[in-house]
């Protein structure tokens, strides 16, 4: 049995309201016919990757794709309105971003980060910049105090995830952002979890928002984008140049589907947290599982920083359920609906093991300091009919077997 939580019917009333006008910004903040000559209602998707000069020393605002693109411009528009931010860059992935802000670093310098976090931020930081002579180190992803302990003369950059991936801890932003600004280090949160429907970290303190835009925003597991959100203008230029640089640029292509995919941002993020709370309530309840990460449960450790600063919680949440890797296996496969894969955010429902997937590459010691254990599953929620997604887990883990090399 997991961890006892009391029942509330209305849990939305307990997190901050959804971000007001979020839907009609995601279909108009820069999208505006008036950017076209064609005056088309629907962006253009523009492919062409160079742009003809007026004359040899005249430049025209479109360059060369590497550095600019229309199509790109209404994508980074629309972010910075939806997190209500002056700036937006985007990535082909969500490393490359994370790159490109290893590219304001120099070398000694040191980046603390928490403990807690997806396992490829993790070994770029570790490899990449380690590879350059910076100094990484984790600490405690829940503990703002251990945070403040980390910070070394050389210390530049705090980077954390909230909620964490996939431990599921939630970090108290503005707490940690008064550490950041304190010691005079730039603050970096990652929103991936969340999305901007559910979370706004600049406005609780952080200076940049890292998200993974192949995720919730994308919403549909046919794009692969990352981006960077922040105020600072002399930052905008500086990362702009190390984005062209590094050539991290995504295609036209897809920044016009993750552009698509915002239109129905706020309308699937209603659904994927209604659909991952009550199914986290579902598993709570069961006797062969063992515990259940999900923080609009009263039982999550963070649950009240949560309700402080988020609007709800996303579709993506962990359990542990009773018994060894091979009852998780044989649980997987035993489903219907939920896809054994890597990643989250679409609007399929997945599931996978991230001791052997997402986290693979992180050491075993951190990953047991954690909590990445062989048991434990991190489950995607989809749009799905919650009827059938409770069906399928039901059959799962009491109509075939599931866990039966486990004593109940």
């Amino acid at each position: 049995m997991s961890c006892s939580c009391q029942e509330n019917d209305n849990e939305k009333d307990n997190f901050l309201p959804f971000p007001a006008h979020f839907s009609t910004l995601a279909l108009h903040a820069g999208q505006e016919p008036e950017r076209w000559n064609s005056l088309c209602v629907t962006p253009a998707l523009v492919l062409s990757s160079i742009y003809k000069q007026l004359s040899p020393v005249e430049r025209t605002p479109y360059f060369y794709g590497r550095m600019d693109n229309p199509t790109r411009d209404v994508l980074e528009d629309c972010l910075a309105a939806l997190h209500n931010a002056k700036h937006c860059i985007v990535f082909s992935s969500g490393l490359g971003a994370v790159c490109c802000l290893l590219g304001l670093l120099q070398t000694g310098d040191h980046i603390l980060c928490g403990d807690d976090m997806y396992g490829g931020t993790a070994n770029t930081f570790s490899t990449v910049g380690g590879s350059f002579g910076m100094k990484v180190s984790f600490v405690d992803s829940a503990n703002p105090q251990e945070f403040l302990e980390g910070i070394k003369p050389n210390t530049k950059m705090i980077f954390a995830e909230t909620p964490t991936n996939p431990c599921m801890k939630v970090i108290d932003i503005r707490l940690l952002a008064k550490v950041a600004k304190r010691n005079k280090l730039m603050l970096v949160i990652d929103n991936t979890v969340a999305s901007c429907y559910l979370q706004q970290p600049l406005s609780f303190g952080a200076d940049i928002v890292i998200s993974s835009l192949s995720k919730y925003y994308n919403g549909h597991s046919d794009s692969v984008m990352g981006a960077l959100i922040f105020n600072n203008t002399e930052l905008n230029s500086k990362l702009r140049i190390i984005r062209s640089l590094l050539g991290s640029t995504p295609s036209p292509f897809d920044c016009y589907q993750v552009n698509r995919g915002l239109k129905t941002l706020g309308l699937r993020m209603k659904r994927h947290s209604s659909n991952g709370l009550a199914i986290a309530k579902y598993l709570n309840s069961h006797s062969k599982v063992e515990r259940v990460l999900h923080p609009g449960l009263p039982c999550h450790p963070q649950h009240e920083v949560a309700r402080r600063q988020m609007s709800g919680h996303s579709g993506v949440f962990s359990f542990y359920l009773k018994g060894f890797e091979d009852d998780c296996k044989r649980f997987l496969k035993s489903l219907r609906y939920f896809t054994p894969a890597v990643s989250f955010g679409g609007t399929v429902s997945l599931i996978n093991m991230p001791n052997t997937t997402t986290h693979a590459c992180v050491p075993p010691e951190r990953k047991r300091k954690v909590g990445i254990t062989e048991n434990m599953i991190r489950i995607s929620v989809g749009i799905e009919n919650i009827e059938d997604l409770m069906e399928d887990l039901k059959w799962a883990l009491d109509g075939c077997g599931c866990c039966s090399s486990t004593a109940q």
